[in-house]
């Protein structure tokens, strides 16, 4: 399920990128997740803006140079939006979530459907370290 809401979500980005709004997708997603984080709590919206949003961005970034020239300010906005604490808390969190995740998938017998391949599972965890990379540098910059 969650792979075919991903699906979904980069159709819509492909669509949005093409009329030229690129910023304007990740600006109204860090909106989003400052009222989440009001309403619902850190976890709630670190969940909504890294775990989902900056992680379906960061996929489409990697095909998509709209999206890769955009990934840098998603990523720094994320950075303001968090402390330097709460992104080592609940990025430590999503790690281990990930591995439970890893560990449950092992234990599939073979005739059980995968709900992801391992291909797409292992480009997740790359995806993931690169996230978390940039997300704790003591300092971004350009090259």
């Amino acid at each position: 399920m969650q792979e075919y809401s991903a699906s979904c979500q980069w159709l819509k980005w492909g669509l949005v990128m093409s009329s030229g709004k690129h910023k304007s997708v990740w600006f109204e997603q860090c909106e989003a997740a400052r009222n989440i984080k009001l309403r619902f709590g850190v976890k709630a919206a670190f969940d909504y803006a890294v775990g989902e949003k900056l992680m379906i961005f960061a996929e489409a970034a990697s095909e998509r140079p709209a999206f890769a020239r955009e990934l840098p300010r998603f990523v720094s906005e994320v950075r303001r939006m968090f402390s330097a604490d709460e992104l080592r808390v609940h990025l430590a969190r999503l790690e281990r979530e990930e591995s439970q995740h890893a560990m449950d998938l092992a234990e599939l017998d073979e005739e059980e459907i995968l709900p992801e391949s391992p291909d797409r599972a292992a480009a997740r965890v790359r995806q993931f370290a690169v996230i978390k990379e940039l997300l704790t540098a003591t300092t971004l910059g350009t090259s």
